[in-house]
């Protein structure tokens, strides 16, 4: 009898070399920052990361995004390592997306599209994956020459012409047209999603917001005592989910959002609009953040930036500091050049004296500080209830 053979039928993943062009408009430490996400990205889509490579430049070449040796440098790694693809933290101009194939003969994805990809692969429902599928098609679309590289003409003149700008004129009038009926199926689930709200009654409505992987989920999962998807991943959340919650009698409704993210595709912010309106019509916003991130308070300007551009950051606000068991004391450095712990009470302390809108520090996963959160929640929906229903109030 010979031996039974064993096969691995367990997929690897894609392995991935990490580029960033370092501009003197950001610090290294940011560029830094930015690349770890980057990072996390890729992990969340199921690549495993094998390098990094940075290159500082006053700005981007035009042409291929780093520098001809830089360039060199990237193939030569790409090739010993064997890596699978190529992943630019910032998006690529369709020249740029054709010249680094064309050079570096391996997949090139932008931050773009690998947060599209990500989207794409979380989208659930007929609206996620309506939105998702037009940002794809928007993203595209200046992009298809690179797609029909195999019949570029190789020569110019009369009787060379190849069927190549033919086929490309006829794939963009299918994508605008595809893009037109999307936003149009947009338009009907908007309709559709407007009188859900409506049906819902003149409860208060309380919506989650803030940066992707924060912990929303966990904190309406806590309070609403339901079972909504948890996952220490980038956009675990894509679908407004939302709860009937009642805190000593008072019910109101509260909503789960899309996390927000540094350098979110321009697409997908125009796409994902109609998911936003849950917070476009909120009577109060908990932003939720994640203080054991060394960069937290970056990613607070880049929700706040976000709840701007949508008209959103009028609204009564209530920032919650989640994860505080997992802080971590910064280390800064006063004037004598001693080198001084922030703790967590330090912070607080600052943190109230700069903001007038209420702050609660809790951890959503050790239940820590959770009845002062309801607490605050429910004096401030109480508020806004007796002030619409004045007759209303002594029920509850």
């Amino acid at each position: 009898m010979g031996k039974t053979k064993i096969y691995d039928t367990a997929i690897k993943p894609e392995t991935a070399l990490l580029v960033s062009v370092i501009t003197p408009d950001i610090s290294e430490q940011t560029a830094k920052d930015y690349l770890q996400e980057l990072e996390f990205l890729v992990q969340t889509a199921g690549g495993q990361v094998q390098g990094i490579i940075t290159q500082k430049l006053a700005k981007p070449e035009h042409a291929t995004f780093v520098g001809s040796g830089k360039l060199e440098e990237i193939r030569q790694y790409a090739e010993a390592e064997e890596i699978d693809m190529i992943v630019f933290d910032d998006e690529l101009s369709p020249s740029q997306l054709r010249n680094l194939e064309r050079e570096l003969k391996r997949k090139i994805l932008d931050r773009s599209n690998l947060i599209l990809d990500i989207f794409a692969k979380h989208a659930q429902t007929a609206q996620a994956k309506t939105q998702v599928e037009l940002a794809q098609l928007q993203y595209l679309l200046p992009r298809l020459t690179r797609m029909w590289t195999h019949l570029e003409r190789q020569r110019g003149g009369i009787g060379m012409r190849g069927p190549g700008e033919s086929q490309i004129e006829t794939d963009r009038r299918i994508i605008l047209n595809k893009i037109s009926l999307l936003k149009e199926r947009l338009q009907v689930i908007d309709k559709q999603n407007e009188t859900q709200r409506k049906n819902r009654g003149e409860l208060i409505r309380v919506a989650l917001v803030g940066y992707t992987n924060v912990g929303k989920s966990t904190i309406l999962n806590m309070i609403s005592k339901s079972d909504v998807l948890m996952e220490n991943k980038l956009f675990a959340t894509l679908d407004t989910t939302v709860r009937k919650v009642v805190i000593d009698n008072l019910p109101f409704l509260l909503s789960d959002t899309v996390g927000f993210i540094r350098k979110l595709p321009h697409h997908l912010v125009e796409s994902f609009k109609s998911t936003l309106d849950e917070v476009r019509e909120a009577d109060v916003l908990i932003h939720v953040v994640d203080i054991s991130h060394p960069n937290f308070e970056d990613h607070i300007m880049a929700v706040n930036e976000t709840l701007k551009d949508i008209n959103a950051l009028d609204k009564p606000i209530i920032t919650v500091f989640n994860k505080i068991d997992a802080y971590k004391p910064p280390v800064e450095v006063d004037e004598d050049g001693e080198e001084i712990k922030v703790t967590l009470e330090d912070f607080k302390n600052s943190w109230m004296a700069k903001n007038s809108d209420p702050a609660i520090f809790l951890s959503a996963t050790e239940k820590t500080n959770v009845e002062e959160f309801k607490q605050k929640l429910y004096e401030i929906i109480s508020k806004m209830h007796t002030a619409r229903y004045p007759y209303n109030n002594l029920l509850y």
